[in-house]
């Protein structure tokens, strides 16, 4: 899903701001049971996480990528840690497709009922501190995740949001490369 902002009350911006997401349901190997190792799992999602970021970074451009974010939704027969092993794999894949930058990834997780929405975070992919860049992306599935799903998503935007003007860190003020500032 791709969603470009023409206009937020106020002047038009010079370039609109498009957003968007990339989203899979995964049957869910652990629904209903308590399973001690879930790092296969996490490692078997690797290739998932970067399908859903290469789409998603090609669709919206991917030189015009500056902010990303992660979520998952896992079904009332998983548990909040089924999410969780979307931090390494949804994390590392969004990386890798967009050139190593150095910021955290935010994320987002719940458990929840068919239709559920979640909003993404997102922030600026090279330095955590620009607070143009701190915005969000909702995500979800009309008719999941049912019990046994989960479902993943990858979330960026190519830009702050249109009318920021909270100072903070800009983004060209980056300088310490770092992940942060």
């Amino acid at each position: 899903m791709i969603e470009t902002i023409h206009h937020e009350g106020g002047p038009p911006p010079a370039r609109p701001l498009r957003q968007g997401s990339a989203l899979a349901v995964v049957r869910n190997p652990y629904a209903g049971r308590y399973e001690e190792n879930l790092l296969p799992f996490m490692a078997e999602l690797r290739d998932l996480g970067r399908r859903l970021a290469q789409d998603l970074a090609n669709a919206l451009g991917i030189d015009q990528v500056e902010a990303y974010g992660k979520g998952a939704i896992v079904g009332v027969a998983g548990e909040l840690e089924h999410a969780a092993v979307w931090h390494e794999a949804g994390g590392w894949a969004l990386r890798e497709v967009l050139g190593e930058p150095k910021a955290i990834v935010p994320a987002n997780k719940a458990v929840a009922s068919a239709g559920y929405r979640l909003l993404v975070p997102l922030h600026c992919i090279h330095a955590a501190y620009v607070r143009s860049h701190f915005n969000a992306v909702e995500v979800g599935v009309q008719d999941g995740p049912r019990p046994d799903e989960i479902v993943f998503a990858v979330a960026m935007a190519t830009g702050g949001r249109i009318h920021e003007r909270l100072g903070g860190l800009s983004k060209d003020k980056i300088s310490v490369h770092d992940g942060q500032r």
